[in-house]
């Protein structure tokens, strides 16, 4: 498999709280300014300041309770890291994820075609060579999908050789890995992104 020695940033995804921090300040300072200098006194214009700090505050928990939708994620040309794991392209079936974007597919469960992905899919399933496929969400799936799948025509070779050696070779179907039960049964808990790296 033609594989670059360089490691190029192929995609990345950050937390997105920062950026929504700052934007949420300007707005209400700016609400401030305005209310301050041109409306009614400066007194008045601080309520403005504690109305998005009361807003804001559910953002920032729902953010730390729920970090998975906006943990980090780099794909570069030789790993893909979520948070601080790595997984080496060496153990990604880039051959599967190059044949379905060539047929206008991709890896999210089930193989639906990327622009006809509804809203709330937020999966996308990385095949490894072994047979088994993990889930990594994104908060944009198909910008991801897009990306990976570009580059898996790119590292293999280009459209003919991927589909020379799609029939040519064989290889265990993907299947998704399901989530590992724990102690407690009913826990509700759904599949670690995480597994995939162990």
């Amino acid at each position: 498999m033609a594989m670059t020695e360089k490691r190029r940033v192929l995609y990345r995804q950050g937390s997105g709280f920062w950026r929504m921090t700052a934007k949420w300040a300007l707005f209400f300072g700016a609400l401030a300014l305005l209310d301050g200098g041109l409306l009614r006194s400066w007194g008045d214009a601080l309520v403005w300041p504690m109305i998005g700090i009361l807003l804001w505050v559910p953002f920032g928990i729902g953010v730390v309770w729920y970090p998975k939708k906006d943990q980090k994620v780099v794909l570069t040309t030789r790993e893909l890291r979520v948070r601080r794991k790595r997984l080496p392209m060496e153990k990604v079936n880039l051959l599967h994820v190059a044949r379905l974007w060539l047929e206008g597919r991709s890896t999210a469960d089930g193989g639906e075609p990327v622009a006809e992905w509804a809203r709330s899919e937020r999966l996308v399933w990385v095949p490894l060579w072994d047979g088994r496929a993990f889930g990594v969400e994104f908060r944009d799936p198909a910008a991801f999908a897009k990306v990976l799948g570009a580059f898996a025509v790119e590292a293999c070779g280009g459209p003919d050789i991927v589909r020379a050696r799609a029939a040519a070779e064989t290889y265990p179907e993907p299947h998704p890995t399901r989530p590992r039960r724990t102690a407690d049964a009913n826990d509700g808990s759904w599949l670690d992104v995480l597994d995939i790296f162990d």
